[in-house]
């Protein structure tokens, strides 16, 4: 199995179309934001992660996303996966992630120990 895609998103909404075929909506896709209050602040920001399936695999895995800064984990999820093989699946993952001052984390996603796929998201100072 592959991550295609991983970001940090607002909301997402599945819909049919003819085919028969599935989309994903995705809104408020972001790598930033601006705190919503005065630092420290702890944030459960959303992070869609999007897995393929090939035909001749069995679709059973784990997916692991560690959540570091400054090269040191904050923050750890780890969820069984299953996609059907020639088919696609995503997962929802949400941690508590606490900033004491603006910084970046970043989200290191992989499936069964395989490649990383790295996803930067960066708190800014609250805007007055």
């Amino acid at each position: 199995m592959d991550i295609v895609a991983a970001v940090f998103i607002e909301e997402m909404e599945m819909r049919s179309v003819p085919g028969p075929s599935t989309r994903i909506d995705l809104t408020g896709v972001h790598f930033s934001l601006a705190a919503p209050s005065a630092l420290p602040v702890t944030l459960e920001p959303h992070l869609l992660v999007l897995v393929r399936c090939r035909e001749d695999e069995s679709g059973q895995g784990a997916l692991e996303v560690v959540y570091q800064r400054d090269g040191e984990q904050v923050a750890r999820n780890v969820q069984p996966l299953q996609v059907e093989p020639g088919k696609f699946n995503y997962r929802l993952v949400r941690a508590q992630l606490e900033f004491t001052e603006p910084g970046t984390v970043e989200a290191h996603c992989r499936l069964d120990q395989g490649p990383t796929t790295v996803v930067p998201l960066t708190v800014l100072a609250p805007v007055d």
